[in-house]
């Protein structure tokens, strides 16, 4: 019987390892939103992640398209940047929860850096909204991200039966699921579950990649050094 050597045996384990790492940070390599809920009707915090610049080069605005579907948008204020809410007319006026009547509704909310954010750093931008009452809906959220030089247009949506992977500059989106049938809703902007606070840093809210990715590796590198100590100990009783 042929045994690896433990060379071979680290090799195996720490390619695995690469993997498991390096999954996880190159889906974290695009501008991407993570909401604090998708219950049809709920008003949810959209987080919005910029990890990166344009090839290299910092990042000065960032553009949110809204979709139609979505006629009010409430945008947290960030102290890195200055922030504008984009009007477009309604082919038909509509009623608003209050019973005001709405000409016009948010059709993309701006955000544009005090100090360009240098590639490397990572920031986080929150939307408040109410999703739309109809579950299994996907909602996209195209996104002008504009550096000192050049930019990146995060706008490709997947075809059908093709992996959002596959892309290279993805639009942010998400689906809207069935509406909860305990809890609710204060009817002022908050979801009645757990959430960030609207006037944080959202960057607390998602889990942190990189760390997980090294806490992944460090696992890693403990089974080798446990596989390379047994075979060691086997060697040594082997030759007495």
């Amino acid at each position: 019987m042929k045994f690896k050597t433990p060379l071979t045996v680290s090799g195996a384990v720490l390619a695995g390892a690469f993997l498991a790492v390096a999954a996880p940070l190159a889906a974290s390599a695009h501008v991407s939103v993570k909401p604090s809920d998708t219950a049809a009707g709920s008003y949810s915090l959209l987080t919005f992640s910029v990890p990166h610049g344009c090839e290299g080069s910092p990042t000065t605005t960032i553009k949110i398209t809204i979709p139609e579907e979505i006629t009010g948008v409430t945008p947290t204020v960030n102290p890195n940047w200055d922030v504008t809410k984009d009007m477009v007319d309604l082919a038909t006026p509509i009623k608003d929860a209050h019973g005001n009547s709405l000409a016009q509704r948010v059709g993309s909310v701006t955000y544009t850096a005090k100090t360009p954010l240098a590639d490397g750093f990572r920031d986080a931008l929150v939307l408040q909204l109410q999703l739309p009452n109809e579950a299994g809906k996907t909602l996209t959220f195209p996104t002008l991200q504009t550096c000192e030089t050049g930019s990146t247009d995060w706008s490709e949506v997947a075809a059908a039966g093709q992996d959002e992977e596959d892309l290279k500059a993805p639009a942010p989106s998400l689906t809207v699921t069935a509406a909860a049938t305990t809890g609710g809703h204060d009817g002022h902007g908050t979801a009645a579950s757990a959430t960030p606070e609207a006037g944080t840093t959202a960057a607390a809210a998602e889990p942190d990649v990189l760390a997980r990715g090294l806490g992944i590796a460090g696992l890693a590198l403990g089974v080798v050094g446990i596989i390379v100590g047994t075979l060691g100990l086997r060697a040594r009783a082997a030759r007495k």
